[in-house]
């Protein structure tokens, strides 16, 4: 076994190897961006080598810095993560050359599924079905449109180098063909380096079902049962769980048998996905991951393996050990990302000012790589943390999954926590009725307009204002009167005004020295620590430079105090500028002062997260100005281009 690993990768994963290394004796070398100097995994681990800026292409791609913090540390084998050069046969090779194990497949069976189109030619081959598409080498716009005629729209545009979402788009009609395509192809380009895209039958209702395969040098090939990855966005995972709902014995054994034979048709070694598409009784190969998984912990929570220390056995040459016959149990994951749900999904930054999270137990697992006071930033995927939950049942592990997210608490950027906890509520989720057009049919429910502030929360943050606001007794006269924590007046009404605004408006809310509360909606019994006429809840309350947030059962209430003295907040108008719809970096200008523009115009196209996102001019008219240059990092609501 290693004595010495590196990790090439950082966040939750690299955390996540870590956590197994330490517990095997393996000390552990971490490597970091000028970006992530003061992270969490530079933090566990045993040291930490700097490998450049903050631009993935600059540090954590670049595979020369990366194998010399290996030399230099004196690590003997490199685990690469996911994303970033897990899948990259350039890197293998560049291991092997550089004396390092490589813990993962050979270079070989990376370049067989590295490339979709290929590694469909392959399945077809090794009689794996497929979904009828076009896998072909021709990436001519007008071939591409005359093959997604042929296979019938609506079709799904997909990178074939890629993964995770990442250059995919669905076309329901051919006059939206051209243009999805040119977004896919950037898309791809950026995240890849390979604009080749294939085209593919898109399934109006299926599942996502993906089989971990494992493989040892000495001959074993298994599988380690199904995960159903149904519930996505922007073809992103969201909630992951094993085993699949409704798999019954016998599709489970045709299905690993079918994920077997993919992995021996390319001489696979170590963890491995094969992903397949679902409907009805069919069951169509999309493509293997040869890597570990963002959702093995599910996996794992169900066999009761470490298959991070699987791999770390299987590069050493170790056979793999006894696999369990049948999943036990039931296991779900949520990916905790910042970003926001309502503005379809934009990626979030910003520093987290407060985080709680779950106690971890045998039944509740967070495989995270940030802490309280760390950022997110523009530079990586906007994943926080995983969220895991285990029980005997199904049933008994949405109950787990609902309680924990109601303790999951988190102030800073946006996040997809509601959303979560709308989804683990709902009915169809718990009827186990999945696909991956989950979210978007049951986006008014899970995505609804925002609720007014219950009373419980006003006057808890009512509270906590007047506690704030009162003097600390003097320990010289704890007695004097202009030190009392209370809400006595000379010749004044014995009474407080709170003036609140959330995104509802302006609520005054009266409170009597007694803790009688003048609620909007009527008066109640109160107190310093908040409740309502002797009902006490769970809120907590965290008071940042510019608002105060309640967080109850998980949900946070930002609210703004406002001086009842000053002037109304005035509303701001944007009809005359196009403003960043999140931070990124702006990658293509499309316009320049003067220019005249039709609604619906592309002036600039800006990334962040590897998602690109296209401006397009709100009305016709003509530019009067362009306030940045290709390569500029814009922050969210930055001013991008007026209107003259």
């Amino acid at each position: 076994m290693f004595s010495s690993i590196l990790i090439a990768n950082r966040g939750e994963i690299a955390c996540r190897v870590m956590r197994t290394a330490r517990r095997m004796g393996i000390r552990t070398v971490a490597v970091y961006s000028d970006a992530d100097a003061g992270a969490m995994h530079v933090a566990a681990a045993d040291i930490a080598y700097p490998i450049g800026p903050a631009p993935a292409r600059d540090s954590y791609l670049n595979i020369a810095r990366i194998l010399d913090a290996a030399r230099h540390s004196g690590a003997e084998a490199i685990h690469p993560g996911y994303g970033f050069l897990s899948e990259n046969a350039e890197f293998a090779e560049a291991c092997a050359a550089a004396g390092v194990v490589f813990i993962g497949p050979p270079p070989a069976a990376i370049r067989a599924m590295g490339s979709k189109s290929a590694a469909k030619s392959l399945m077809e081959q090794a009689g794996v079905p497929l979904v009828p598409g076009y896998h072909g080498a021709n990436q001519d716009p007008a071939q591409l449109a005359t093959e997604a005629a042929r296979i019938g729209y609506p079709v799904l545009i997909k990178a074939s180098a890629g993964g995770g979402g990442k250059g995919m788009r669905v076309v329901e009609r051919a006059g939206d063909f051209m243009e999805s395509l040119a977004g896919a192809k950037g898309e791809a380009a950026s995240s890849f380096g390979d604009d080749h895209v294939l085209i593919e039958r898109y399934l109006t209702r299926p599942r996502h079902i993906e089989i971990q395969v494992f493989a040892d040098t000495h001959g074993h090939t298994i599988s380690l049962f199904e995960r159903d990855c149904s519930i996505q966005r922007r073809h992103q995972k969201v909630v992951e769980e094993a085993p699949a709902p409704g798999m019954d014995p016998a599709r489970r054994a045709q299905m690993g048998e079918a994920a077997c034979a993919a992995a021996r048709a390319i001489g696979y070694t170590g963890a491995g996905t094969v992903e397949f598409i679902a409907e009805n009784d069919d069951f169509f190969f999309m493509e293997m991951n040869t890597r570990l998984q963002v959702e093995h912990p599910v996996t794992e929570m169900v066999t009761g393996l470490d298959l991070v220390e699987w791999q770390l056995r299987v590069a050493a040459g170790q056979p793999m050990p006894a696999a369990p016959a049948a999943p036990r149990g039931h296991a779900i994951e949520v990916r905790i990302y910042a970003e926001d749900p309502d503005r379809d999904f934009m990626p979030a930054v910003g520093r987290i000012d407060h985080l709680r999270q779950p106690d971890e137990t045998a039944n509740v697992r967070i495989d995270t790589g940030v802490r309280a006071g760390d950022t997110i930033s523009v530079h990586y995927d906007p994943m926080i943390a995983k969220l895991i939950v285990w029980d005997q049942d199904r049933d008994g592990a949405v109950r787990r999954l609902r309680h924990a997210l109601a303790g999951y608490e988190l102030v800073g950027p946006r996040t997809n926590l509601d959303l979560l906890r709308r989804i683990a509520g709902h009915p169809a989720f718990a009827a186990a009725a999945l696909d991956t057009g989950f979210i978007a049919r049951h986006a008014a429910e899970l995505t609804p307009a925002p609720s007014p502030s219950p009373r419980e929360v006003l006057a808890a943050v009512a509270a906590f204002v007047v506690g704030a606001r009162s003097p600390v007794p003097s320990a010289a006269d704890p007695w004097s009167p202009w030190d009392a924590a209370g809400s006595w007046r000379m010749n004044g009404s014995a009474a407080q005004e709170v003036v609140l605004h959330d995104h509802a408006g302006t609520h005054t809310v009266r409170i009597h020295s007694d803790w009688t509360m003048d609620l909007p909606d009527g008066t109640v019994q109160s107190g310093p620590a908040g409740g309502l006429n002797g009902v006490r809840t769970a809120i907590t309350i965290h008071a940042g430079a510019d608002q105060v947030v309640a967080i109850w059962a998980g949900v946070n209430w930002p609210f703004r105090v406002l001086d009842p003295l000053a002037p109304p907040l005035a509303e701001h108008s944007g009809a005359g500028q196009v403003t960043a719809p999140m931070p990124g970096r702006v990658i293509e200008l499309c316009t320049q002062p003067g220019a005249t523009v039709s609604r619906g115009d592309i002036l600039l196209i800006i990334e962040a997260m590897k998602v690109q996102m296209r401006l397009t001019a709100p009305r016709d008219g003509v530019i009067g100005s362009v306030r940045v240059t290709v390569g500029d990092l814009v922050d969210d609501g930055a001013e991008l281009v007026t209107y003259a």
